[in-house]
C-alpha cells in the first residue's frame, strides 16, 4: 500500500493544446509563404515595363573560342581577340544561374520575364551574342550589342558566395542595365569569361565610336 501510494501517475497528454500549437505554426508558415508570394508578384508588376527577353535564334552564330591560338593566327601582324580558343573548344559554361538585378544594385532583384527563377544553366558565347539555356526555366539570348562586360563578385539577388565565386555579366534589356549572376561548375573558368566579355565590350565601344563619327 505504501508503494502504491508513493507511485506518481503519468501526466495526461493535452492533445488539444498540442494540436492547437501545430495548427498555429502551420498558419504562420502559410502566412509567411503567402506574403513572400505576394511580394514576388508585386515586384513583377512594378517591373512590367521590362521588354520581352530575346529568344534564342535558330542560328545563334559561330561559337567564340577563349584564348588565342597560334596555329589559327600565324601572322604576327594579326591581333586576335583574347576570346579565341580554349584548348580548341568553344567558350561554354555549365553551372547555375543565381538571378538578375538592376546593374550595380545587388539586392534589387528582377523577377519579371522569368529572370527571377534560379536554375541550372548552359552558356555559349558566339559572335552574335550569349546563348543562355536553362533547363526547367526560360531560355534567352543576349545579343552582342547588348553585352556590357563582366566581373567577378560574391553576391547577387540575396545569394552570397565566396569572394570571386560569381560571374556577373552586365547587359542591356530595353532601357535597363542588368547584372546577371552565374556560377560555373568549374570556378576557374570565370576569369576566362571576364576576359572574353571585356573584349566584347571594347569592340562594341569601338563600333559605337566609329558609328558616331
Amino acid at each position: 500500500m505504501v508503494l502504491a501510494a508513493g507511485q506518481k501517475s503519468q501526466d495526461v497528454t493535452d492533445w488539444a493544446a498540442r494540436i492547437g500549437w501545430v495548427v498555429g505554426l502551420l498558419l504562420v508558415i502559410g502566412l509567411v509563404y503567402w506574403l513572400m508570394r505576394e511580394g514576388w508578384k508585386w515586384r513583377g508588376t512594378l517591373q512590367g515595363d521590362l521588354p520581352e527577353l530575346p529568344a534564342v535564334p535558330e542560328e545563334p552564330g559561330e561559337a567564340t573560342p577563349a584564348h588565342p591560338s597560334p596555329a589559327a593566327h600565324p601572322s604576327p601582324a594579326a591581333h586576335p581577340s583574347p576570346a579565341t580558343t580554349l584548348n580548341g573548344k568553344p567558350l561554354t559554361l555549365s553551372g547555375r544561374y543565381h538571378g538578375s538585378t538592376t546593374a550595380g544594385q545587388w539586392l534589387d532583384r528582377i523577377v519579371a520575364q522569368g529572370l527571377g527563377t534560379r536554375s541550372r544553366v548552359e552558356l555559349t558565347l558566339t559572335d552574335q551574342g550569349l546563348v543562355v539555356l536553362r533547363p526547367g526555366a526560360r531560355d534567352f539570348f543576349i545579343p552582342a550589342a547588348a553585352l556590357r562586360g563582366a566581373r567577378l563578385d560574391k553576391g547577387i539577388a540575396g545569394k552570397v558566395l565566396s569572394e570571386g565565386g560569381l560571374l556577373v555579366i552586365t547587359w542591356r534589356l530595353g532601357d535597363r542595365l542588368i547584372d546577371s549572376g552565374f556560377r560555373s561548375d568549374h570556378a576557374a573558368e570565370h576569369t576566362t569569361w571576364v576576359s572574353a566579355l571585356s573584349t566584347e565590350k571594347t569592340e562594341q565601344e569601338q563600333q559605337e565610336q566609329e558609328g558616331a563619327r
